[in-house]
């Protein structure tokens, strides 16, 4: 007797492809983990297992290219419950920002000692594929950069600009505590230049990986965000995310970006990554730095909070992020830089901060002693189906922006399409189906959400990684099965 030819086989699916403008309806066969034929019509009896799609979209599963697995409750944990998160929202491929430091293991020290602990730590608890993206937060991280790539398969980093003399959460005067730096180490805009010049000089000493290798950057200015925290903090007519808002002004962001970008091209760094812009002035920035330096290949990204919300949000403090929330013209505008193709990819910027860290009971109200940043991963792709239809956005744009882009910049080589060789991750996507977002239904520890109480035209109901079934409905299915993602990949 033959054996069956596919191990899966999903059925009567509508194939979204980050090509092209159209979807097409197929079936879609899986063999060892990988997609081996799209076409319809295909026969049942060759298949071990089979899943009626009934109709459904089939994006490629996506790729959360910003997450911040551990930031807040041990990473062991975070691992498992985030994920399980991830899952529920058809992202199949996690990339977490990761550094030395407060918060994460808690720990300074090179990253040869550090990171393998986050390897052991992370292996067997992610539901979804993960990998890490690295900060080098003093000059022994600069040096470790190509090992980094080499040993653990590390091709993109991270600097956060505002770190020097601004903390995570405001104002700070205690920023090398935080940072766990030397004495004779600074984390300014020197620090950066020489960041820049170590992961170009890693390009240099890897030129089969050069072109996947690349430097993101979280672009706010801390010296004018000290001082506008100082003005705001005194003014009692602004409250909430106004008052957050207005003390990280959106210049902050601009300035930074034209920051980043002259180092960049002083260092003859060409891949550079600009972060979750939250703005008009931070994209029209980004956006006249391309023009100044056009053999820099930048790309922009967008996170879905900052397409959802707005500084009237009633989620008021437990939606303070960095950079913070925006007024709504400023959220109209990160719509148009996105249609218009500006933007290259919408991430969750997810970062699971429970109840009690977030905001204790005895401070509600006040915006300066929240936490920031939130989860937010298992909206990504529903809240951009649901609201970027609305705007006329074409579902094979929401697949190249959660999906293929991500992927080929941060050389997820066999992610990010659903196409013969590429691995089978899959979201099934009902986009006709309402419902309303609502923290109690989420497998996130975090207990509540921002979203909470955003009506939904689209929700995933099946969420396929390698070709395995991990959710469905919105439960999550067996052990955790998700594999380090070792980059570039072949």
């Amino acid at each position: 007797m033959t054996p069956p030819a596919f191990d899966l086989l999903i059925k009567n699916v509508r194939v979204v492809r980050p090509h092209g403008n159209a979807v097409h309806h197929a079936d879609i066969a899986i063999a060892g983990g990988k997609v081996v034929r799209v076409v319809p019509g295909l026969d049942a009896s060759l298949a071990k297992t089979v899943h009626d799609g009934q109709g459904r979209l089939a994006f490629p599963g996506v790729v959360d290219a910003h997450m911040h697995s551990g930031i807040y409750a041990p990473l062991a944990e975070d691992a498992v419950s985030e994920s399980r998160a991830a899952a529920m929202g058809g992202v199949t491929s996690s990339l977490n920002y990761f550094r030395t430091g407060q918060y994460y293991l808690n720990k300074g020290g090179p990253y040869r000692k550090f990171f393998p602990e986050v390897l052991k730590t992370s292996k067997g608890r992610f539901h979804v594929d993960y990998g890490y993206h690295l900060a080098p937060m003093d000059s022994t991280h600069v040096q470790e950069i190509p090992e980094l790539i080499r040993k653990h398969g590390v091709s993109s980093f991270k600097i956060f600009m505002f770190y020097g003399s601004h903390g995570l959460h405001g104002a700070s005067d205690a920023q090398r505590d935080f940072l766990m730096i030397g004495k004779d180490d600074r984390y300014d805009y020197a620090h950066f230049e020489f960041v820049m010049r170590g992961v170009q000089k890693a390009r240099e000493l890897l030129p089969q990986k050069a072109a996947q290798i690349s430097l993101s950057l979280h672009c706010e200015t801390a010296e004018i965000m000290t001082a506008y925290t100082k003005i705001v903090e005194k003014d009692r007519s602004l409250k909430g995310l106004p008052a957050y808002h207005a003390s990280r002004p959106p210049h902050s962001e601009g300035l930074a970006v034209f920051i980043a970008s002259y180092l960049a091209h002083e260092t003859a760094l060409p891949n550079i990554n600009l972060l979750h812009l939250s703005s008009r002035k931070a994209v029209q920035a980004a956006l006249m730095m391309a023009e100044t330096f056009p053999h820099i290949d930048f790309r922009r990204e967008v996170t879905i909070g900052h397409l959802m919300l707005d500084v009237t949000s009633p989620a008021a403090e437990l939606a303070k992020v960095n950079p913070p929330i925006r007024p709504r013209e400023d959220v109209e505008y990160l719509w148009q830089a996105l249609l218009a193709g500006e933007l290259d990819w919408v991430a969750s910027d997810h970062a699971c901060c429970r109840h009690e860290m977030k905001i204790p009971k005895r401070y509600f109200g006040n915006i300066w002693m929240a936490k920031s940043g939130f989860g937010g991963t298992e909206y990504l792709l529903p809240a951009l189906v649901s609201e970027g239809s609305r705007r006329g956005m074409s579902y094979n744009h929401m697949a190249r922006v959660t999906s293929w882009n991500p992927a080929q910049r941060f050389g997820l080589n066999a992610k990010g399409d659903i196409a013969e060789g590429f691995d089978a991750d899959i979201a099934l996507v009902d986009p006709a189906r309402s419902w309303v977002i609502a923290a109690k239904d989420s497998p996130s520890t975090q207990g509540y959400t921002p979203f909470d109480g955003l009506p939904m035209s689209a929700r995933v109901d099946a969420t396929f990684l390698r070709g395995m079934l991990i959710c469905e409905n919105g439960q999550v299915i067996g052990k955790p099965r998700g594999e380090y993602l070792f980059r570039p990949t072949a």
